[in-house]
């Protein structure tokens, strides 16, 4: 893709109508737009814009700027949010960080990312063919045929949740069987410095990217393992989560991305996620600044498995179920694992013996979400609960 800002947005103005409307109602011009400074006049928008932007005007709420039979790949993520992919290699720029993590033509990779309506599978498919691997399109789940695999087949190679990886190699383990892992590259879900280290003594080198369903790459970490470099073909901005407009290195913001697409109008789209600029230059020579780290988000979702949680997918989810009077979600990790459970008071009249087998079944094909079903007591859950209660801790 060409990095010329301002042919980017003209070509945008005149196909996609949904983001021409954008710069209209901001008062910007695309013929004197040049700059990602001449851009920050037009409000932020987020995943809950784009939502409903979408549901306003299917399918991509006027941000295609081609035909959608033009497309290669069309996903959905929780939301619904449609996410196009163009017929472009590495459409979605992740050889850059693949390469960063020690990846090389080659190398024979488990990719352990979903590949059903989600893009994270295809994506980083994409990002291994450019840099030359061979890909095992592994997602999540039947370890043990994966870790008979992975011995059989030598694989040097993993892209996936680091809460996975370390699940594998503990069932390797158990099965007495010896891999050969000698890389990976893990993102969606912090790596908190007790899950690298205990990945590292199993001998695999652990490298860490930061990205979204919608952007794809948007930072990496080098050697030095010290924040996330920014890709070059990406704007990246750090901004006020008020005002929108970029807040000064260090200062923790929205991580706010403009992409370099003639087909898709992401522009000043917020991810949610906060972190803060490292202008200093890195001493394993990349000149790129970084973003360090994740220090949050904003807004309702969470992030849980690699994928966000919103509140409005779990009403979705109790509405069906009128006999039950009040739940809540609760998030909790043990050994690097999320787990969800679903807390909920039964109505009077509910059929308490075949419930948690209905939610449960019903979660998994509404929210995409497998979790556990707790009844409680009438009096042990007030009205005033959030309907999300997290109490992971990243350590």
């Amino acid at each position: 893709m060409r990095h010329d800002l301002q042919s980017i947005v003209l070509n945008l103005y005149h196909n996609a109508p949904g983001f021409a409307s954008r710069l209209q109602s901001a008062g910007l011009d695309p013929e004197k737009i040049r700059s990602i400074e001449d851009l920050t006049p037009l409000p932020v928008i987020r995943k809950d814009d784009l939502a409903e932007f979408q549901a306003a005007a299917p399918a991509f709420g006027g941000f295609l700027a081609c035909p959608v039979g033009d497309l290669k790949r069309i996903f959905q993520s929780p939301g619904p949010i449609y996410d196009p992919e163009s017929r472009v290699n590495d459409y979605w720029r992740w050889e850059s960080a693949l390469r960063a993590a020690g990846f090389n033509a080659g190398d024979v990779v488990l990719n352990a990312f979903g590949y059903h309506l989600t893009p994270a599978g295809a994506m980083f498919e994409e990002g291994l063919w450019a840099v030359g691997c061979a890909v095992i399109p592994g997602g999540v789940g039947n370890q043990e045929q994966q870790i008979q695999l992975l011995h059989d087949l030598n694989v040097t190679g993993y892209v996936g949740l680091p809460s996975y990886l370390k699940a594998l190699l503990n069932r390797a383990e158990e099965m007495g069987l010896t891999l050969n892992l000698e890389k990976a590259f893990v993102t969606a879900e912090p790596l908190p410095p007790s899950l690298r280290a205990e990945l590292n003594q199993h001998g695999v080198i652990v490298r860490q990217g930061y990205g979204t369903a919608e952007c794809g790459n948007l930072g990496y970490e080098c050697e030095l393992e010290n924040g996330w470099h920014l890709p070059e073909d990406a704007l990246i901005q750090v901004c006020d989560i008020n005002s929108g407009q970029p807040n000064p290195p260090g200062e923790t913001g929205e991580i706010v991305v403009t992409l370099y697409n003639p087909d898709y109008a992401l522009v000043r789209f917020g991810t949610g996620d906060l972190s803060a600029f490292d202008p200093e230059p890195c001493s394993c020579g990349r000149k790129t600044a970084r973003l360090m780290g994740w220090q949050g988000r904003i807004g309702d979702a969470v992030k849980v498995r690699g994928m966000f949680l919103h509140p409005r997918q779990l009403d979705d989810l109790m509405n069906r179920f009128p006999d039950v009077v009040r739940w809540q979600v609760q998030i909790s990790r043990q050994e690097h694992k999320d787990h969800l459970t679903l807390r909920v008071i039964p109505a009077p009249e509910c059929d308490t013996a075949t419930l948690p087998d209905r939610l449960a079944q019903t979660a998994q094909e509404v929210i995409k979400f497998h979790l556990a079903v707790e009844l409680l007591p009438d009096d042990s859950l007030p009205d005033s609960a959030p309907r999300i209660e997290d109490t992971r801790r990243w350590d």
